[in-house]
């Protein structure tokens, strides 16, 4: 996989298949299309691909002839199980450009097919094995200003291990119960990759946790090794294997860019879709914001002219007290008039100003209150106004993004992205698996 420092790597992946998409895969490999989404393929090159094993026929017709011959069996595995596999063996192009090109590709993929029959178990799982010539390194055709090709390996085959068949209780002879009848050769993906376990390099035995559990190896880093191994045995010394915990080692240049546009896309429309949530409940927000301001003011409106007459009442109970009192009558005493008319009026304008003095309190208490709120409402709405302003821009950037994937989707192909997405599926799931057991095994190291 090219990474820009000058380092040549191995890459073997393995796809999964169910029979739904077979048809596709053999429509690829085979290059039975009339046309190809992917501009980097071109047929008039298709003629210089190398069959290292060569179908019979149709891949699925195939396997049921393995299946009626008792070559394999399916016994016990659903219809849209994994039942056949596809191992994609790779090095970056500028390795095979460096060395000659499409001769050196030949002698080194004839070495890796026989690394993928050992993988597989036998050349009689493989239903088709062909060296791809055809497709177009287009980044690097442009920076050299001439054609180059990016070689690599498909091999179909079925997944099988061996599994032994016994004899049951409803045998008539009890005495053969429970001992082997016969082996067949099962249909399994998941049993062909079962992770393995580590090998102690001291000892030679398997590393085992505190526990007592083996600690186990993920099977695409297994068949990474495989792969690297089997071809530095056979003299290819100059390669280096795929990086471990890279998402890299097991894809093709353009796959690998596929993926990562793959991934910035579900970036962009998780983005995108949040952008919008938060958009609609900035709206909700600037309504209700608006709609409290309105209200607030409208309460300011109110209050405002009757604490006006507060104050102007509480002055007028307050300026000249003899304008209030009554005139003493022609024969009232001073006592009489104290008592019966100036000491209830001033009881009275007491009550009065008490009251008013309290409802002036009140109501100045709510006039500040509400002029507050009213402030804070039109400041959060001043707010939520330039936040959507930046979402709906934010927006408005994703969708170009948006755009700018769909030609990136259409430059590389349908097919590609597929494939991209299937082998960042599995490779998700093999370091989540790997970071689970890395943790047990620390712990129970503890």
């Amino acid at each position: 996989m090219a990474r820009g420092d000058g380092v040549d790597r191995t890459s073997a992946r393995n796809m999964r298949l169910t029979t739904a998409k077979l048809g596709n895969a053999q429509a690829h490999n085979e290059r039975e299309k009339d046309s190809y989404v992917n501009q980097d393929i071109v047929p008039e090159r298709s003629g210089l691909n190398i069959h290292f094993k060569e179908p019979t026929g149709d891949y699925l017709e195939m396997f049921q002839q393995m299946e009626a011959d008792g070559v394999i069996s399916t016994r016990g595995i659903k219809e849209d199980a994994f039942r056949y596999g596809e191992l994609i063996f790779d090095v970056n192009s500028a390795y095979f450009y460096n060395h000659g090109g499409y001769e050196f590709a030949k002698q080194f993929y004839t070495e890796a097919y026989q690394a993928a029959i050992k993988i597989v178990g036998g050349e009689q799982y493989i239903l088709s094995a062909v060296m791809h010539a055809d497709e177009r390194n287009r980044a690097m055709s442009e920076a050299l200003g001439e054609d180059v090709y990016h070689y690599h390996l498909h091999v179909v085959y079925v997944p099988v291990v061996e599994k032994q068949i016994l004899w049951t209780k409803r045998c008539k002879d009890k005495s053969l119960v429970g001992k082997v009848k016969e082996t067949v050769m099962q249909v399994s993906m998941s049993k062909k990759w079962d992770s393995k376990p580590i090998i102690d390099e001291t000892t030679g035995e398997p590393l085992l946790t505190a526990k007592g559990k083996p600690v186990l190896k993920k099977s695409y880093s297994v068949l990474q090794d495989d792969f690297y191994q089997h071809m530095v045995s056979a003299g290819y010394t100059d390669i280096e294997r795929g990086e471990r915990g890279s998402s890299e080692e097991h894809l093709t240049v353009t796959q690998f860019k596929v993926q990562k546009e793959q991934e910035r896309l579900a970036q962009i429309q998780e983005a995108g879709a949040f952008a919008l949530a938060e958009t609609e409940r900035l709206n909700r927000e600037k309504e209700e914001a608006e709609d409290k301001a309105k209200k607030a003011q409208a309460k300011l409106n109110n209050v405002a002219p009757m604490l006006k007459n507060m104050e102007k009442l509480a002055v007028e109970f307050s300026d000249d007290p003899e304008k209030l009192l009554p005139e003493a009558g022609a024969l009232e005493t001073a006592k009489s008039y104290r008592e019966k008319k100036a000491k209830p009026l001033f009881e009275r304008i007491v009550k009065v100003l008490r009251s008013v003095y309290r409802a002036y309190q009140e109501l100045k208490y709510d006039y500040n209150r509400l002029k507050d709120s009213y402030q804070r409402e039109v400041q959060r709405s001043g707010t939520l106004s330039a936040r959507l302003d930046e979402v709906l821009a934010e927006r408005n950037m994703l969708r170009e993004e948006v755009r700018d994937y769909d030609r990136v989707k259409r430059a590389f192909g349908e097919e590609q992205v597929a494939a991209a997405v299937e082998a960042a599926k599995q490779r998700e799931q093999a370091e989540k698996a790997s970071r689970r057991s890395q943790r047990t095994y620390d712990r129970d190291g503890r």
